[in-house]
Order: C-alpha cells, then sequence, then structure tokens
C-alpha cells in the first residue's frame, strides 16, 4: 500500500506539471495566440511542448494501476483509476501524432467518464466538488467548439483537467491514509479486554472454588 501511494504521488504530480507544459508559451516564443489558436497548435511548435506532453501521457498511463490499488474497493474507484489510464494513453497518442481528428475527442470522451465516476463515488462534500467540476469539463468542452475564442477555452479546458486530476488523487491518497487508522483502532479495540467480561469471569471462578 505504501508504495502504491508513493508510486501515485510520484506519477500524478509528475503528469500534472508536465500537462501544464503549454504555460511556457508565455515565455519561449511560439508564434501561436493564446486567444485564437487551440492550446494543440503549440505541439506543432518548439519540440520541448510535445516532449512534455508526451512525459505527461506516460505519467497518467502508469498512474492508473497504483491508484486502483489504494482506492476503494467500488467499481466506480476502479472506473476512475482506469480513465486516467486511458487518458494518458491518449495524451501519448495525441503528441505522437499531433492534429489528429479523432483523438482530441476521445480525450474529451474519457474525461467526462473519469469526471462523472468521480460524482458516482464521492460521498457528501466531495461530490460537490465532483459535480463542479463535471459541469465545468462539459462547458469548456463545448466552449471550446465556438471557434473565435478557441484558445482561450482550450487553456481553460487544460486548466480544468488539471485541477480536477489533482482532486481526484488528492481523494484516494487521503482516503487511503484514513483506512490503516480505523482498522487499526478496531483492531485494538477487539485486543483490548472487557471489564465486564473480566469481572463475570471472576466471579464465575469464586463461585466454582466455593
Amino acid at each position: 500500500m505504501r508504495t502504491a501511494r508513493i508510486a501515485t504521488i510520484l506519477l500524478v504530480g509528475a503528469g500534472l506539471i508536465t500537462y501544464s507544459g503549454w504555460l511556457l508559451e508565455f515565455v519561449v516564443p511560439t508564434g501561436v495566440s493564446p486567444v485564437r489558436d487551440p492550446v494543440d497548435a503549440l505541439l506543432a511548435g518548439p519540440l520541448v511542448f510535445r516532449i512534455m506532453h508526451a512525459v505527461s501521457g506516460v505519467a497518467f498511463l502508469l498512474a492508473g494501476p497504483p491508484l486502483r490499488r489504494i482506492a476503494p474497493v467500488q467499481w466506480q474507484s476502479w472506473l476512475g483509476a482506469m480513465s486516467v489510464s486511458a487518458f494518458g494513453a491518449l495524451v501519448l497518442a495525441y503528441a505522437v501524432v499531433p492534429g489528429n481528428v479523432v483523438l482530441p475527442l476521445l480525450l474529451n470522451a474519457v474525461f467526462v467518464v473519469g469526471a462523472a465516476s468521480l460524482v458516482l463515488w464521492w460521498p457528501p462534500g466531495w461530490h460537490r466538488i465532483a459535480v463542479i467540476g463535471l459541469v465545468l469539463v462539459l462547458a469548456t468542452w463545448l466552449a471550446s467548439m465556438l471557434g473565435e475564442f478557441e484558445g482561450v477555452f482550450t487553456r481553460l479546458q487544460m486548466v480544468v483537467r488539471v485541477a480536477l486530476l489533482g482532486a481526484g488523487a488528492g481523494y484516494v491518497l487521503l482516503a487511503s491514509a484514513s483506512r490503516p487508522s480505523k482498522l487499526g483502532l478496531r483492531a485494538a479495540e477487539q485486543q483490548t479486554p472487557r471489564p465486564r467480561a473480566a469481572k463475570r469471569e471472576g466471579a464465575s471462578d469464586r463461585s466454582n472454588d466455593s
């Protein structure tokens, strides 16, 4: 369990950082308009953007199994973890063949499935975050199709994805950290003798002696 938690932290962390590599466009000359051009246009620019995109894909792809290991045993958690791996595979594929028409549609669809799994899975409190995340995922996807401000909305889409992926990994890590303490508390309670039971045993011993 500890190894899976460390792997989740490292892989998801690496994925989130490299998936945010598009922010380098504000310091690296690209010739891409952040307002009109979609963020995917950066992949046709300096090589660093494709490299970081590919690295993030590999990180998310490998993060799925450890996420599944530390997540609760529920089909919703399994769906969420596998969605992360599928998302990573598609991100990697798009870094290899940028400009593909089908891959962005699959990326959006897989991410919507993953966000919906959080709505079905997370408890009250966290559930509100999941609902807001799903609404934002759908809203930015639809808004990115408007065309005139495609650059703005596709970049907002990247921000929403990073935020939701980070929140999802954070929830799983917190949940996995709390489960051992509860199990340990229950084990300690089971091992601790009950005073009433001890008194009853002592009384029965005295009656036998008499």
